[in-house]
């Protein structure tokens, strides 16, 4: 990893080639030392991927498979406050696509994407198993349900 990589500085590097040493050779170490990386780096970028790769002797294809396969790991920054939309049965039927156009046009950002100050990233979800709140959505560990778009402006005020 290069030093013009944002997510390559020496504390940062140190910890995760920490991390890979500790779970060299194990079997089925990749998803804990995946997880490791997103919570020092915040998500996977590509160089990331190759650094795990090269240290644990896994080919690159297979780690990049694993990151995007499992909906848990991000190949993109991720904001400080990570919004949640359920487009769940439920919540889509009851306007949930609705409050995601909204939240895309207040933030003007698309789902999987972070806002340019890095400040909030907005995703879709299938179900977080509160269909009684339909439609719902989380922001970090905060719940919010039954949305109408006029919603949206009000909730981002409070971050």
């Amino acid at each position: 990893m290069g030093n013009n990589c944002e997510c390559c500085n020496d504390e940062k590097l140190a910890k995760l080639q920490a991390i890979i040493a500790e779970n060299k050779g194990k079997q089925g170490a990749l998803i804990q030392v995946l997880h490791e990386a997103q919570l020092i780096y915040g998500y996977l970028p590509i160089e990331v991927q190759k650094v795990i790769a090269e240290g644990m002797n896994i080919p690159l294809a297979e780690v990049y498979g694993v990151v995007t396969f499992y909906a848990q790991f991000s190949l993109k920054p991720k904001g400080e406050y990570k919004i949640s939309i359920c487009l769940g049965t439920a919540c889509y039927v009851k306007g949930a696509d609705l409050v995601l156009d909204k939240f895309k046009e207040q933030l003007n950002i698309e789902v999987g994407d972070c806002t340019a100050d890095g400040k909030f990233s907005l995703d879709a979800c299938r179900c977080i198993g509160a269909c009684g709140l339909a439609p719902v959505l989380t922001i970090n560990s905060d719940v919010y349900g039954r949305l109408v778009p006029e919603d949206v402006p009000g909730i981002l005020a409070k971050y």
